[in-house]
């Protein structure tokens, strides 16, 4: 017996079978595991991880559980073990959740595709029903070739079928590219199943046998399986949209672009209005310009002042302009925190009542031509809030390539809240005209990037792989825990970044740098821009927080210094002038420094070549 089957260190009596319990995350699996095993239940740690494996007897047989899994393969500790315990099971039970067969099936395939004797329990059948559909069960079962049970696990409905048929599974219908190339790695492996996993590049099982296939099939493999149980769901499953629930149809209008786009419309409306407006200027006006701009700052300057002067270079430092005891937790505190809490709740929200992933599924085509999949929606909505943050949040995406154009994007065309602010204040005074014209330049700048960087950049973006759960209220209590988990956690990661750009830019103030990067410039602004060379200054103390160089626009703006067109063409450079300085150290956080510069440069480039065409044009 293999050191890698786990039913070695277990004793199993002699002429018994092994049948695992196999299925996707919370299928249901553990009533199946318990109707089995009763009481006679153990555990055992699976050598050289910390995956436990619960077995158990059910009559003479031993039936073993594994973790939950989307598909048998080595990315992690659970697939690994599920894999190996699958791999040596004489008789596999799969438990499909009957609502979710697109998602499921693809694990019920693969295992057929191994060789392995399946039944498959169809669990949850009452939630299909719910849903006003219809699974053909017989046609299910003649298109994977195995046995199909259905049954309600937690009512106990369909339990002593699956028991009954045990002992007739038998093996599924294998896909033909499957078929025509398993029999060229047979020969190399210990078991049947190995052999699939040999033509699907599982690096483990190579390694264990040294066996490798000249062809490089694991992309067609899945492709192909992926498309078969598409067409499978597609002629089994029927909708009587009638006898749906209010809560079903308003999910499948969330995710349908003719009316999905109205409702993200109205919800992203809620959502500023909430965030963008009463958080970013009522929240804030008292947390940032009483409670920590005005008792905060008056108390901690009246206190370090008695130690320190800001006339040298440790006051700067400390209680200066942008010093850490004054602007860093005024920004902190006062500014980030009510928006970073005000945006982490309503994702939760959105999170928690099932919406986000249908948000995903909504928007997945038209992110595919930027090089991204529905999941890059996250970052991109959190960036209204704080661009810092969305950066950090583009690492749940699935490449590296994906991660890049992801950065790339947020920090050239998405305004946060602080900025946003300042700019709708600006352009509202001015008019539709001057809205449309920056809404526009802002929104094709981030099509013709997305879509440029897709184009040369070496390979594609992902597919996404996302569950749509059912709609529900969320829970008040887990929703404000889940708000002040992530934004405690953003606040440690973001403090010292902001200390530290603080502290560089009282260094840049204190030596004079920062005038010379004002002059230079200057030249720029005045002419290829075609605006007023104190803009300049306005550019730079963008650079240290995005609101900053907004607002320095508009004192310009209200003294006439610069018109409505100057106005417009200055915001735009503003926008898609590289991100604040925290910002641009958590790219480079993130990033590899080769990235961080392009994405820096790139933003700089952009930034100005935009605006002065747009001056050209408009001015």
């Amino acid at each position: 017996m293999s050191c890698h089957n786990p039913a070695s260190t277990i004793e199993v009596a002699e002429g018994s079978k092994k049948i695992v319990l196999v299925g996707n995350p919370n299928v249901g699996k553990s009533v199946f595991f318990n109707a089995l095993t009763g009481v006679y239940v153990d555990v055992s740690n699976f050598p050289g991880t910390t995956v436990d494996i619960s077995h158990g007897k059910y009559k003479e047989d031993l039936i073993l559980d594994t973790p939950g899994v989307y598909g048998v393969s080595s990315f992690n500790d659970e697939e690994r073990v599920a894999r190996d315990v699958i791999l040596y099971g004489d008789i596999i039970l799969n438990v499909v959740d009957a609502l979710h067969l697109e998602r499921d099936l693809f694990l019920t395939q693969q295992i057929i595709d191994m060789g392995k004797p399946v039944i498959v329990a169809l669990n949850m059948m009452d939630d299909v029903e719910r849903n006003g559909r219809k699974i053909n069960i017989d046609m299910l079962s003649q298109k994977l070739g195995v046995t199909v049970i259905p049954t309600v696990a937690v009512k106990g409905k369909g339990i002593d079928e699956v028991k009954k048929a045990l002992n007739n599974a038998k093996k599924g219908n294998r896909l033909s590219i499957v078929e025509e190339n398993i029999h060229k790695v047979i020969n190399s492996v210990d078991e049947e199943s190995e052999a699939l996993l040999v033509l699907e590049e599982d690096e483990n099982i190579q390694k264990r046998h040294d066996a490798k296939f000249n062809e490089t099939l694991r992309e067609t493999i899945y492709s192909s399986r992926r498309k078969y149980i598409d067409e499978i769901v597609t002629e089994v499953v029927t909708e009587d949209m009638q006898k749906a629930s209010f809560k079903t149809k308003l999910g499948r209008w969330m995710v349908q672009p003719i009316t999905g786009i109205p409702i993200l419309l109205f919800v992203l409306y809620i959502m500023y209005q909430a965030v963008g407006v009463f958080v970013a200027q009522t929240v804030v006006g008292i947390t940032e310009e009483v409670i920590m701009g005005t008792y905060y700052y008056d108390f901690i300057v009246n206190l370090l002042g008695k130690f320190v002067t800001e006339e040298n270079f440790i006051g700067q430092l400390v209680i200066g302009e942008f010093g850490l005891f004054t602007m860093t937790p005024v920004y902190l505190l006062g500014l980030l925190l009510p928006l970073v809490a005000g945006f982490y709740f309503f994702l939760s929200l959105m999170e928690d009542s099932g919406y986000l992933p249908r948000i995903a599924t909504l928007v997945d085509k038209m992110l595919t031509y930027l090089g991204l999949n529905g999941r890059a929606v996250i970052p991109m909505i959190l960036g209204f809030g704080c661009v810092t943050m969305a950066t950090i949040t583009t690492r749940l995406l699935g490449s590296k390539r994906e991660r890049f154009i992801a950065t790339m994007l947020l920090g050239l065309a998405i305004p946060c809240s602080a900025q946003l602010g300042v700019i709708v204040g600006l352009i509202a005074p001015l008019g539709a005209k001057y809205l449309m014209i920056y809404v526009v330049t802002i929104f094709t700048v981030f099509v013709l990037t997305g879509t440029l960087l897709n184009k040369v950049m070496p390979g594609k973006s992902t597919d996404l792989l996302i569950d749509l759960p059912p709609l529900r209220i969320p829970q008040l209590s887990n929703v404000l825990r889940k708000t002040y988990s992530k934004s405690l956690a953003f606040m440690k990661e973001a403090a010292p970044l902001f200390a530290l750009g603080a502290a560089i830019i009282t260094i840049m103030q204190f030596t004079g740098v920062l005038d010379s990067v004002i002059s230079v410039f200057a030249p720029i602004t005045e002419g290829f821009l075609k605006l007023d060379p104190r803009v300049a200054q306005a550019f730079v103390m963008g650079i240290i927080r995005r609101d900053f160089g907004a607002a320095g626009l508009d004192s310009l703006a209200s003294a006439g210094i610069i018109t409505g067109a100057q106005v417009v063409v200055a915001l735009v450079a503003i926008t898609l002038f590289v991100p604040c300085i925290a910002a641009i150290i958590v790219v480079f956080k993130e990033r590899s420094w080769q990235e961080s510069v392009i994405i820096w440069v790139g933003s700089f480039i952009m930034a100005f070549l935009t605006a002065g065409i747009l001056a050209q044009i408009i001015i």
